[in-house]
């Protein structure tokens, strides 16, 4: 029979046992980021293994859809959010993300970006970058459009992503407007016909596209590496515009309330490493923001080159953003 005695003897064992482990439990850093970068093909697993190896935490990803679903999400959370860090926004929406006053400056990062535009920003990190191309199979299509009207004109069905779900699909609005300016809700009018559907995402488009529901899909002038490189398939071919191609760089930013703050300072600098932009080319299947000194995968040698690179700034992205929506719901009827 155990006495009073015993069993607090027990109990004391068990709470000394228990200490250790206590001891072990590492802190959480809480990064929220789009579906496909977190996904087992994306480059968060690399990435997550790598950070872990050497930060003593667990680093735990939460995917919310498309990159504009993030910038949602973390609006909507405001200061009650669980983000440590942000990964996945773009300069289309860095001047509202900045707005909110949600989001930390980092301490300097020593780092030498190899991107189209120079940059110098204290809240946000570049980790990679691309231009938009809507991609096809060279099997299938053979009249290929050289521009927007002519895609408009031709027969053609594309598939494109919703621009307040997705950068993709933004970064689309935001291409037609530099491209045409006034012209543009004239453009849309004419293109919508020609698309068969528009999604919340883009792993939904590519998706989509690849089943053969579409001729065309809108996508990155890098994809056609990925069915190269990693399935040794040379069918797919973005579509060179006359235009030129709107300019796409992704980053990341600490919360301000972030409950690891000097960890989610370590990662933001981590993005930025050999380690990092290493794995990108063929995992994100976009360009490095730094490029790796053993240079870019064999494949992104084919790829096209834009002759012309279009982008807003982020200070005037969020007056054309919200101008450019406004003609495509009027013109899709959305």
């Amino acid at each position: 029979m155990k006495t009073k005695k015993t069993i607090s003897a027990l109990m004391i064992a068990g709470l000394l046992t228990a200490t250790p482990a206590l001891a072990e439990e590492k802190p959480v850093l809480t990064v929220y980021t789009y579906d496909s970068f977190a996904s087992e093909w994306g480059p968060g697993p690399a990435v997550e293994k790598g950070f872990e190896a050497s930060c003593g935490c667990d680093l735990k990803y939460v995917t919310a859809g498309d990159g504009a679903a993030l910038l949602s999400r973390v609006m909507m959370e405001g200061t009650h959010g669980k983000a440590d860090v942000v990964l996945g926004l773009d300069m289309n929406l860095m001047a509202q993300a900045r707005n909110t006053g949600l989001f930390a400056e980092h301490p300097k990062i020593d780092a030498e970006y190899t991107l189209p535009i120079a940059w110098e920003d204290p809240v946000f990190v570049p980790f990679d970058w691309g231009y938009f191309a809507f991609v096809y199979d060279k099997t299938k299509v053979k009249d290929v459009p050289t521009d927007f009207k002519a895609l408009a004109a031709s027969p053609l069905k594309i598939i494109i992503e919703d621009p307040r779900s997705s950068t993709p699909g933004l970064g689309l609005l935001m291409w037609v407007k530099s491209a045409y300016g006034d012209g543009a809700a004239q453009v849309w009018k004419d293109l919508a016909d020609n698309i068969v559907t528009v999604t919340p995402g883009w792993s939904e488009a590519y998706g989509l596209f690849l089943k053969g529901e579409s001729d065309m899909v809108l996508s990155y002038t890098t994809s056609p590496a990925y069915h190269l490189i990693a399935e040794q398939d040379d069918s797919k071919a973005a579509a060179p515009f006359t235009e030129g191609h709107y300019l796409q760089v992704e980053v990341a930013a600490k919360m301000a309330g972030a409950q690891q703050s000097d960890l989610a300072d370590s990662f933001l600098t981590y993005l930025t490493s050999s380690d990092v932009q290493a794995v990108i080319p063929e995992t994100n299947w976009m360009y490095p923001a730094i490029t790796p000194a053993a240079g870019l995968p064999t494949g992104f040698g084919t790829l096209i080159t834009p002759d012309k690179a279009l982008v807003f700034p982020p200070a005037e992205a969020k007056k054309v953003r919200d101008e450019a929506l406004s003609e495509w719901l009027s013109a899709l009827g959305r």
